[in-house]
């Protein structure tokens, strides 16, 4: 009996894969650095590590510093997803990538069929290579719709700040009452980036400047070193806090006029191929009967 070349490397990566999955499914032993970081960052009960949370961290620290490997971290924390199962998504899918094509490969070698082994081999890397790095770019977008969607709730936390302050609310005061008017999950980031604050001892305004840092929101940041401002020089901000709001409103509004302009001008081509299509096919019959005459 011959063995094709094909069908071994086809078993071997089959095998590797499993070897995988049960390396996955055994509890490995707790690393060290990872210990140590829940022990000083303690999660609740709804905050543990899953499984793949755990694998996800075990490649982190194999995988990270590498040539390709580079890690999101802020939109990571925009999003809510963990540097684990980010890097394990990446992981999963380059590995389908390359076991995919060398799969169909030996299985159509088994049927007797000709193959030429570089054509699989290569058509695996491309994919490998392609599939590394959907997340990515999935992550990218994912990140920039949640970004735009935190920068309209800041606009409307200015506002919100502004009010209580017209109130003679004091600024920590301020920021904490208009960051519990709202539940949605812009204003739930804020209400945890303050209660941290509180916890610490620090300034509210110093854990909106962090999670402004965390997560990259630069207007968010700005919010933070106005109420700074009221709170060591006594300045009325009001004014200023509703000039803020009402310029970021306006950004906002002009870059979805120019997303919306893209999106038009996007289909702008396809449009005229289709009415040319349409009047050649309005044409043709009268083309044709010209042609016979």
């Amino acid at each position: 009996m011959i063995v094709s070349p094909l069908g071994v490397i086809g078993g071997a990566l089959a095998g590797a894969g499993l070897a995988l999955l049960v390396r996955a499914l055994v509890r490995p032993q707790p690393h060290l650095a990872l210990t140590l970081d829940r022990i000083n960052n303690p999660r609740t009960d709804q905050q543990e590590l899953t499984q793949d949370e755990r694998v996800g961290a075990w490649l982190v620290t194999r995988l990270q510093g590498l040539p390709g490997v580079s890690i999101p971290r802020s939109n990571l924390a925009l999003v809510g997803q963990s540097a684990g199962k980010f890097i394990l998504t990446k992981v999963a899918l380059a590995f389908m990538g390359l076991l995919l094509p060398a799969m169909v490969g030996a299985f159509w070698s088994l049927l007797g069929l000709p193959v030429l082994l570089p054509i699989p081999v290569l058509v695996s890397l491309l994919l490998a290579a392609g599939l590394w790095f959907v997340p990515d770019l999935a992550l990218r977008d994912q990140a920039k719709r949640a970004r735009q969607e935190f920068a309209h709730a800041v606009a409307a936390y200015l506002e919100l700040v502004a009010l209580e302050r017209a109130g003679d609310a004091g600024p920590a005061e301020a920021l904490e009452k208009a960051a519990a008017v709202a539940e949605g999950w812009c204003f739930l980031r804020l209400q945890q980036a303050l209660a941290r604050a509180r916890v610490d001892k620090v300034a509210p305004w110093e854990g909106l400047t962090a999670l402004a840092a965390d997560i990259d929101l630069p207007v968010l940041a700005d919010c933070a070193d106005i109420m700074r401002l009221s709170a060591n020089d006594g300045a009325a901000v009001y004014t200023t806090l509703r000039s803020r709001a009402k310029s970021m409103r306006v950004e906002l509004m002009a870059g979805e006029k120019e997303e919306a302009n893209k999106a038009s001008e996007a289909m702008t081509a396809p449009g005229a191929l289709m009415a040319v299509l349409v009047m050649a096919l309005i044409a043709f019959p009268s083309l044709i009967r010209m042609i016979q005459s």
